[in-house]
């Protein structure tokens, strides 16, 4: 009995070290990464200081870099994307787990998770030879005369109506990340227990009334949860935005409609022919910029949380 539990000492002291050891290396990696991408961006660093993130000159010949471009198209094209595919995945979420019937909930289901597993570059090819000639041809000039005549926003669109543009690119990532953030809510709303809401019901609530009295505040963790996922998808994405931005180096008024570029094309399409020296510590400093962008959201996202369970347990 003795040496079992002698046994059983040593492999919960094995389990627990082992499972530090990995904990470790995965702040041993981060640590690696913030450091190689400083250390690799330093030349860019010290000749371009703050200005760096405020200046939108992107002049590889002259050696005189820029990051406010790339950082505006990235959290540009990641906001509309957000703004669009939230009311969206919470509907369709909304109407598998309550107001589906039976024999539709699985196979819905079922491509909506093969949606997710469509790769970038073929939303890509589809938004640049597909999406793109019907929304620049039919839907951007609606838009143009209803929400661009307004006098706040309506400098947002405002241009030529090319397909291309941040815009375009936005509407592409919000297609891409629906199916993270519907697959996420309706696990999540499935996990309420169905005495919480049978219970509701029983008092004389809708629908509507159970979703945002009992079940959203019962998940809102994990909802919450896999906004932010499909948030990092945007932010991330590579291969579609480089296909619908526009690739170009410019503001243009801070118009929607006009080609942009974000921090992800700029890398893909410039990193291959980018000379060792400055252009190559501009576009490594652009990847760190990305990482802080991610890392701020993330950081928010998880102060939101504690937030919202701090006013939880007040009110308990």
């Amino acid at each position: 009995m003795n040496e079992s539990h002698k046994r059983g000492r040593i492999g919960d002291l094995l389990f627990f070290n082992v499972t530090r050891a990995f904990a470790a290396l995965t702040l041993i990696l981060l640590i690696g990464i913030i450091l190689s991408l400083t250390w690799s961006a330093l030349p860019s660093i010290k000749a371009f200081g703050f200005g760096f993130l405020t200046s939108s000159e992107w002049n590889p010949p002259a050696e005189r870099f820029g990051a406010l471009v790339p950082m505006y198209g990235t959290l540009a094209t990641s906001l509309i994307a957000l703004v669009i595919a939230l009311p969206i995945s919470f509907g369709i979420a909304l109407f598998l787990t309550e107001l589906a019937p039976a024999w539709l909930r699985r196979p819905l289901g079922i491509a909506i998770e093969l949606l997710a597993g469509i790769p970038s570059i073929v939303f890509g090819i589809w938004g640049l030879l597909v999406f793109a000639p019907i929304f620049g041809e039919h839907v951007q000039p609606w838009i143009a005369k209803t929400i661009g005549s307004l006098p706040v926003i309506g400098s947002l669109f405002s241009g030529p109506a090319l397909g291309i543009g941040i815009l375009a690119a936005g509407i592409i990532l919000a297609i891409m990340i629906i199916p993270f953030i519907t697959s996420v809510m309706r696990d999540v709303f499935e996990l309420v227990p169905p005495m919480l809401k049978e219970s509701c019901y029983g008092l004389g609530g809708t629908t509507w009334e159970v979703v945002w009295r009992v079940v959203l505040p019962y998940t809102r963790v994990g909802v919450i949860g896999g906004v932010m996922l499909g948030l990092g998808r945007a932010l991330g994405e590579t291969m579609a935005v480089t296909f619908v931005i526009g690739n170009a180096s410019l503001l243009a008024n801070f118009s929607l409609f006009m080609p942009g570029n974000s921090i992800t094309s700029a890398l893909a399409n410039e990193f291959a022919e980018a000379t060792p020296g400055l252009y190559t510590a501009a576009l490594i400093e652009l990847g760190l910029v990305l990482f802080v962008i991610t890392f701020i959201v993330l950081t928010l996202s998880k102060l939101l949380l504690l937030s919202l369970e701090k006013q939880s347990g007040g009110k308990h």
